[in-house]
Protein backbone atom coordinates (compact mmCIF):
# COMPACT_ATOMS: atom_id res chain seq x y z
CA UNK A 1 0.00 0.00 0.00
CA UNK A 2 1.54 3.42 -1.00
CA UNK A 3 1.94 6.23 1.30
CA UNK A 4 2.96 10.00 1.61
CA UNK A 5 4.80 10.92 4.58
CA UNK A 6 4.94 14.86 5.68
CA UNK A 7 8.12 15.80 8.26
CA UNK A 8 6.99 17.93 10.66
CA UNK A 9 9.75 19.96 9.64
CA UNK A 10 8.78 20.50 6.27
CA UNK A 11 5.62 22.40 7.22
CA UNK A 12 6.01 26.06 7.42
CA UNK A 13 6.30 28.05 10.50
CA UNK A 14 5.24 31.48 11.91
CA UNK A 15 6.06 32.97 14.89
CA UNK A 16 4.13 36.24 15.80
CA UNK A 17 5.25 36.38 19.35
CA UNK A 18 2.02 35.60 21.01
CA UNK A 19 1.16 32.73 18.58
CA UNK A 20 3.45 30.17 17.65
CA UNK A 21 2.02 28.43 14.38
CA UNK A 22 3.08 25.03 12.23
CA UNK A 23 1.29 25.48 8.84
CA UNK A 24 1.19 21.40 6.95
CA UNK A 25 -0.83 23.17 4.29
CA UNK A 26 -0.32 26.55 2.60
CA UNK A 27 -1.70 29.16 4.79
CA UNK A 28 -1.34 33.28 5.11
CA UNK A 29 2.27 33.70 3.95
CA UNK A 30 3.65 30.41 4.07
CA UNK A 31 3.05 29.26 0.33
CA UNK A 32 3.68 25.44 -1.27
CA UNK A 33 2.16 24.54 -4.30
CA UNK A 34 2.94 21.11 -3.58
CA UNK A 35 1.11 21.40 -0.44
CA UNK A 36 -2.15 23.07 -1.13
CA UNK A 37 -4.31 20.60 1.02
CA UNK A 38 -5.53 17.29 0.88
CA UNK A 39 -8.93 16.31 -1.16
CA UNK A 40 -11.26 18.43 1.18
CA UNK A 41 -8.92 18.82 3.87
CA UNK A 42 -7.78 22.41 3.48
CA UNK A 43 -5.40 23.83 6.75
CA UNK A 44 -4.05 21.88 9.66
CA UNK A 45 -2.50 24.50 11.71
CA UNK A 46 -0.81 23.41 14.70
CA UNK A 47 -0.95 26.36 17.27
CA UNK A 48 0.60 27.59 20.35
CA UNK A 49 -1.31 30.41 21.91
CA UNK A 50 0.25 32.41 24.30
CA UNK A 51 -1.47 33.43 27.93
CA UNK A 52 -3.29 36.18 27.22
CA UNK A 53 -3.34 36.03 23.76
CA UNK A 54 -5.97 35.01 20.72
CA UNK A 55 -7.16 35.70 17.11
CA UNK A 56 -9.58 38.50 17.71
CA UNK A 57 -12.73 38.23 15.97
CA UNK A 58 -12.57 38.15 12.66
CA UNK A 59 -14.84 36.49 9.66
CA UNK A 60 -15.38 33.39 7.68
CA UNK A 61 -17.39 31.58 5.26
CA UNK A 62 -17.61 28.46 3.01
CA UNK A 63 -15.77 26.24 5.75
CA UNK A 64 -16.02 23.84 8.18
CA UNK A 65 -13.75 24.99 10.57
CA UNK A 66 -12.79 22.88 14.10
CA UNK A 67 -10.34 23.18 16.68
CA UNK A 68 -9.08 20.21 18.72
CA UNK A 69 -7.83 20.64 22.26
CA UNK A 70 -4.29 19.08 23.18
CA UNK A 71 -3.12 21.38 26.11
CA UNK A 72 -4.82 24.25 28.21
CA UNK A 73 -7.98 25.93 27.35
CA UNK A 74 -9.66 27.78 24.73
CA UNK A 75 -12.24 30.11 24.97
CA UNK A 76 -14.73 30.74 21.63
CA UNK A 77 -17.07 32.99 20.50
CA UNK A 78 -19.03 33.41 17.78
CA UNK A 79 -21.91 35.86 15.89
CA UNK A 80 -24.42 32.68 16.42
CA UNK A 81 -24.09 33.45 20.11
CA UNK A 82 -21.80 30.75 20.82
CA UNK A 83 -19.97 31.51 23.97
CA UNK A 84 -17.55 28.35 25.23
CA UNK A 85 -14.26 27.15 26.81
CA UNK A 86 -13.02 23.97 25.83
CA UNK A 87 -10.72 21.40 27.75
CA UNK A 88 -8.01 19.27 26.21
CA UNK A 89 -9.63 16.62 24.21
CA UNK A 90 -12.43 18.92 23.17
CA UNK A 91 -13.56 19.72 19.89
CA UNK A 92 -15.45 22.65 18.39
CA UNK A 93 -17.08 22.38 14.70
CA UNK A 94 -18.36 25.59 13.18
CA UNK A 95 -19.48 25.40 9.75
CA UNK A 96 -19.13 28.86 8.33
CA UNK A 97 -21.81 28.45 5.71
CA UNK A 98 -22.78 32.39 4.35
CA UNK A 99 -20.61 33.93 6.52
CA UNK A 100 -19.83 33.80 10.38
CA UNK A 101 -17.59 35.97 12.57
CA UNK A 102 -15.53 34.23 15.79
CA UNK A 103 -12.90 35.01 18.06
CA UNK A 104 -10.51 32.61 19.78
CA UNK A 105 -8.55 33.27 22.51
CA UNK A 106 -6.26 31.84 25.60
CA UNK A 107 -8.19 32.70 28.93
CA UNK A 108 -4.85 31.53 30.90
CA UNK A 109 -2.70 34.13 32.71
CA UNK A 110 -0.11 31.39 32.83
CA UNK A 111 -0.42 28.47 30.70
CA UNK A 112 -0.22 28.16 26.85
CA UNK A 113 -2.92 26.81 24.85
CA UNK A 114 -1.93 24.49 21.95
CA UNK A 115 -4.51 22.93 19.54
CA UNK A 116 -4.91 21.61 16.29
CA UNK A 117 -6.81 24.09 13.75
CA UNK A 118 -8.38 22.49 10.48
CA UNK A 119 -10.05 23.75 7.65
CA UNK A 120 -12.35 21.23 5.26
CA UNK A 121 -13.91 22.54 2.38
CA UNK A 122 -18.02 21.95 2.30
CA UNK A 123 -19.83 19.98 -0.03
CA UNK A 124 -21.90 23.11 -1.18
CA UNK A 125 -21.53 26.84 -0.73
CA UNK A 126 -24.29 29.14 0.87
CA UNK A 127 -24.78 26.79 4.08
CA UNK A 128 -26.98 28.60 6.90
CA UNK A 129 -23.62 28.72 9.46
CA UNK A 130 -23.89 26.62 12.99
CA UNK A 131 -22.21 24.92 15.79
CA UNK A 132 -21.29 21.77 17.32
CA UNK A 133 -19.10 20.37 19.70
CA UNK A 134 -17.75 16.94 20.88
CA UNK A 135 -16.82 16.27 24.23
CA UNK A 136 -15.07 12.48 25.44
CA UNK A 137 -17.89 9.94 26.48
CA UNK A 138 -15.54 8.77 29.81
CA UNK A 139 -16.49 5.38 28.61
CA UNK A 140 -14.18 6.06 25.20
CA UNK A 141 -11.41 7.63 27.29
CA UNK A 142 -9.67 3.85 26.77
CA UNK A 143 -10.85 3.37 22.80
CA UNK A 144 -7.47 3.43 20.94
CA UNK A 145 -10.09 5.02 17.70
CA UNK A 146 -13.34 7.16 18.41
CA UNK A 147 -15.44 8.69 15.99
CA UNK A 148 -15.52 12.63 16.81
CA UNK A 149 -16.69 14.30 13.51
CA UNK A 150 -18.96 12.70 10.69
CA UNK A 151 -21.38 13.99 8.08
CA UNK A 152 -24.18 12.20 9.84
CA UNK A 153 -23.36 12.82 13.32
CA UNK A 154 -23.18 9.01 14.38
CA UNK A 155 -21.98 7.68 17.17
CA UNK A 156 -22.53 10.96 19.20
CA UNK A 157 -19.81 12.50 16.75
CA UNK A 158 -19.93 16.13 15.75
CA UNK A 159 -21.48 16.71 12.32
CA UNK A 160 -19.88 18.33 8.84
CA UNK A 161 -21.01 19.04 5.53
CA UNK A 162 -18.57 17.31 3.94
CA UNK A 163 -17.98 13.25 3.17
CA UNK A 164 -14.84 13.31 6.22
CA UNK A 165 -15.24 11.34 9.24
CA UNK A 166 -12.43 12.54 11.72
CA UNK A 167 -11.34 9.95 14.50
CA UNK A 168 -9.19 10.59 17.64
CA UNK A 169 -6.59 8.29 17.58
CA UNK A 170 -4.38 7.22 21.54
CA UNK A 171 -2.66 4.36 21.27
CA UNK A 172 -0.84 3.27 24.13
CA UNK A 173 2.78 1.76 24.42
CA UNK A 174 2.93 -1.65 22.20
CA UNK A 175 -0.90 -1.14 21.19
CA UNK A 176 -1.58 -1.34 17.37
CA UNK A 177 -4.38 0.53 15.62
CA UNK A 178 -5.83 -0.21 11.89
CA UNK A 179 -7.78 1.50 9.60
CA UNK A 180 -9.16 0.31 6.32
CA UNK A 181 -9.22 2.60 3.34
CA UNK A 182 -11.55 1.90 1.19
CA UNK A 183 -11.48 1.88 -2.63
CA UNK A 184 -11.85 6.07 -3.95
CA UNK A 185 -11.44 7.63 -0.44
CA UNK A 186 -7.78 9.31 1.30
CA UNK A 187 -6.70 9.29 4.64
CA UNK A 188 -4.43 11.73 6.23
CA UNK A 189 -3.37 10.88 9.73
CA UNK A 190 -1.62 13.90 11.46
CA UNK A 191 0.60 12.85 14.73
CA UNK A 192 0.19 15.22 17.83
CA UNK A 193 2.17 13.36 20.49
CA UNK A 194 4.67 10.36 20.99
CA UNK A 195 5.40 7.83 18.09
CA UNK A 196 3.98 5.41 16.18
CA UNK A 197 5.47 3.31 13.31
CA UNK A 198 3.72 1.62 9.88
CA UNK A 199 5.41 0.09 7.06
CA UNK A 200 9.21 0.43 8.28
CA UNK A 201 8.62 4.22 8.65
CA UNK A 202 8.54 6.39 12.29
CA UNK A 203 6.03 9.47 12.76
CA UNK A 204 7.36 11.75 15.41
CA UNK A 205 5.04 14.31 16.47
CA UNK A 206 3.87 16.83 13.62
CA UNK A 207 4.73 14.22 10.48
CA UNK A 208 1.70 12.75 8.81
CA UNK A 209 0.85 10.26 6.16
CA UNK A 210 -1.32 10.01 3.90
CA UNK A 211 -2.71 7.49 1.21
CA UNK A 212 -5.45 6.74 -1.66
CA UNK A 213 -4.86 3.07 -2.27
CA UNK A 214 -7.15 0.61 -1.04
CA UNK A 215 -5.69 -1.53 1.79
CA UNK A 216 -5.40 -1.74 5.63
CA UNK A 217 -2.50 0.43 7.28
CA UNK A 218 -1.00 -0.27 10.66
CA UNK A 219 -0.30 2.07 13.64
CA UNK A 220 1.79 0.43 16.28
CA UNK A 221 3.27 3.16 19.34
CA UNK A 222 6.97 2.58 20.64
CA UNK A 223 5.73 5.71 23.10
CA UNK A 224 1.93 6.73 23.73
CA UNK A 225 0.70 8.25 20.40
CA UNK A 226 -2.52 10.51 19.97
CA UNK A 227 -2.83 11.90 16.48
CA UNK A 228 -5.92 12.78 14.39
CA UNK A 229 -7.27 10.52 11.38
CA UNK A 230 -9.00 11.48 8.31
CA UNK A 231 -11.09 9.42 6.46
CA UNK A 232 -12.05 11.55 3.03
CA UNK A 233 -14.55 10.61 0.12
Amino acid sequence: MKIKIRRSKERGHADHGWLDSYHTFSFADYYDPAHMGFRSLRVINQDRIAPGGGFPTHPHRDMEIFSYLVEGALQHQDSMGNGRVLKPGHIQMMSAGKGVQHSEANPSDSEISHLLQIWIQPDQRGLVPSYTEWHPDPAQEKESKVLVISRDGRDNSATIHQDADVYRVRIEVGQTVTHEVKKGRGLWFQLIKGSVTTQGNTLQPGDALSSEEEGTLSFTAPATAEALLFDLG
